[in-house]
């Protein structure tokens, strides 16, 4: 099993930048493909980035292709969300995963509690 604690959210600027971070303990961590996911209130969780268990592939959904960028660092059990160019509509929980695809939402299996990102017009 493995444990996700994400940090970093906060109250943001549109146009401004934010980097969210999520720590990974417990099973080896490069194991899995890492993933970010979003839920805003009165919406469906959103799969937002993704990358693959050596960083070589990543996927993102359209809405933040450009603005958005996904990385992690196996030696530190850290994946990163570093987002750019902030827009309201942006404003949602920020959920760090775990899973066996990068690019597949279903198959996430572990999730972090969720950061909230708020992003101010």
């Amino acid at each position: 099993q493995v444990q996700l604690v994400e940090s970093g959210g906060g109250l943001v600027p549109a146009g401004g930048s934010l980097r969210v971070s999520c720590a990974a303990s417990g099973h080896t961590f490069s194991n899995y493909a890492m993933g970010w996911f979003r839920q805003a209130p009165g919406k469906d969780r959103e799969f937002v980035a993704g990358i693959s268990r050596s960083a070589s592939s990543t996927y993102y959904v359209d809405s933040v292709k450009g603005r958005f960028t996904i990385s992690r660092d196996n030696a530190k059990n850290m994946v990163y969300l570093q987002m750019n160019s902030l827009k309201p509509e942006d404003t949602a929980v920020y959920y760090c995963a775990a899973g066996l695809a990068y690019y597949s939402p279903r198959l996430y299996q572990y999730w972090g509690p969720g950061t909230q990102i708020t992003v101010s017009s």
